[in-house]
């Protein structure tokens, strides 16, 4: 099934807003938590990652401050090197990358 642009808009933003709601349990005492949080947040980074895989230029290119190519790749390093996912970059990616793409994005649905 192929979803227009809106729908895959719409999917960046419901992830990047559970990001940022799990990205606190990170902090937690609780290792299961924290195995928790990690493993959601990576989920959902893998689905930005997809939908924007699938963004077509007319979104992409009027946003040259995102960098396309590597919120793709950051994707393609959760699925096939997730051993070797550093936590602190996950933290970064959210709380640094994130906001700018929701931004970028939240400007088309208006």
């Amino acid at each position: 099934m192929s979803r227009d642009v809106s729908e895959r808009i719409a999917d960046v933003l419901e992830a990047i807003g559970r990001c940022r709601r799990y990205v606190g349990s990170l902090d937690s005492d609780d290792p299961d938590l924290v195995d928790m949080a990690e493993d959601a947040i990576e989920r959902n980074l893998q689905n930005i990652g997809e939908a924007v895989n699938a963004m077509p230029a007319e979104i992409t290119d009027v946003h040259p401050e995102i960098p396309w190519p590597q919120v793709r790749g950051f994707r393609n390093i959760l699925v096939h090197e997730y051993f070797g996912v550093d936590v602190a970059t996950v933290r970064e990616v959210i709380e640094t990358h994130l906001p700018l793409l929701e931004t970028a994005l939240r400007q088309h649905l208006a």
